[in-house]
């Protein structure tokens, strides 16, 4: 008879004025695993056992007034499979930095990972862990985490890193993107997605995809004629987006559809199709099975081989590259967790 594996205690530190959706992001994705393991196998303990941990025996209110009141505190908190810390300007106050980054730092050699959301990397690179490391946090923090810790090599654009058993991720939503990562790791790419359907995110990300998505910096750049574009672009991507057709959409001539794209984006409208198209093909690579054609013609290039040139100039490899890489990483986490 076997013995049903213990659940994996995730544990989240919660600080006055930390980022409520840091906490809730992750700790829902582990929530809806363990409801969807227990629909699957109802005899099994649930992978997950989850547990918040405050700096103080009391309520911590969120920089968005949610209040949480932890399970425990860090003088009391219990053994841990794997430890989250969130971000939030609370971590940036030094008492709360200094209580947090130094029992992160005693933590660290009794937990089989660690992870960071938005800039609770902070925390993890005063406590030594990140020394050597490609990190990320969130886009508006990059600099200034570059510049106070230049052991670290800072990414700009990931949404999240892995460096052997440390983790960072972007801001806010991208840490679902990560606790997602992390079931994968767990229990599988099959349940991390079925997670994934189940909180109605639009696509499970990789870890290396922008931070910054090209349709949200067109909408956040464009003038109100142009904010809507991106959007039906996105939707349309397989029609007609010739720079004639946007132009008709925007009810602007082609010119001044021409001068508008390269005053606020220093790009062609064709440039831009390119790189929205180019965007969502590697969501398609890495969600589907489909062949390269197949995904070339859904996107709204011509042919495959002009699918193939244009990745290429995009990220220097081709697309049957892109998704063999993909597919290495995910032998290798599977094989990791069959150990």
């Amino acid at each position: 008879m076997t013995t049903a594996p213990r659940s994996r205690r995730i544990g989240f530190i919660v600080f006055p004025a930390f980022n409520a959706l840091d906490l809730s992001g992750p700790l829902e994705v582990f929530s809806i695993a363990n409801e969807l393991v227990h629909e699957r196998e109802p005899g099994r303990r649930p992978p997950y056992a989850t547990v918040v941990i405050g700096t103080a025996a009391r309520a911590m209110r969120a920089e968005s007034g949610l209040e949480v009141v932890p399970h425990t505190t860090l003088s009391d908190a219990p053994a841990l499979d794997t430890l989250l810390v969130p971000g939030g300007h609370g971590l940036r106050r030094p008492r709360t930095f200094r209580t947090v980054s130094r029992w992160v730092q005693r933590q660290a050699p009794r937990l089989r990972r660690i992870a960071s959301v938005c800039t609770g990397a902070y925390a993890l690179a005063e406590a030594g862990l990140l020394d050597g490391c490609r990190v990320t946090t969130h886009w508006r923090h990059i600099e200034a985490l570059a510049a106070r810790y230049p052991r670290l090599t800072v990414e700009a654009d990931a949404i999240f890193l892995r460096a052997g058993n440390r983790y960072t991720s972007a801001g806010i939503s991208a840490g679902i993107d990560l606790a997602l990562a992390l079931v994968a790791e767990d229990e599988g790419p099959a349940l991390a997605l079925e997670v994934a359907r189940e909180l109605v995110v639009h696509v499970k990300r990789d870890g290396d995809q922008k931070q910054r998505s090209a349709p949200l910096t067109f909408q956040i750049q464009a003038g109100d004629r142009l904010g809507e574009l991106a959007a039906w672009a996105l939707r349309n991507l397989d029609g007609d987006l010739s720079a004639e057709q946007l132009a008709q959409r925007c009810h602007l001539s082609v010119r001044q559809l021409s001068r508008r794209f390269r005053e606020a984006f220093g790009l062609a409208p064709a440039q831009y199709i390119e790189q929205l198209r180019i965007t969502e093909a590697c969501a398609r690579l890495s969600g589907s099975r489909a062949s390269i054609a197949r995904v070339a013609a859904a996107v709204g290039f011509r042919s495959a081989d002009v699918f193939r040139r244009a990745f290429l100039r995009q990220f220097g490899l081709s697309p049957r590259e892109y998704r063999a890489r993909l597919e290495r990483e995910r032998r290798f986490t599977t094989d990791r967790r069959l150990q």
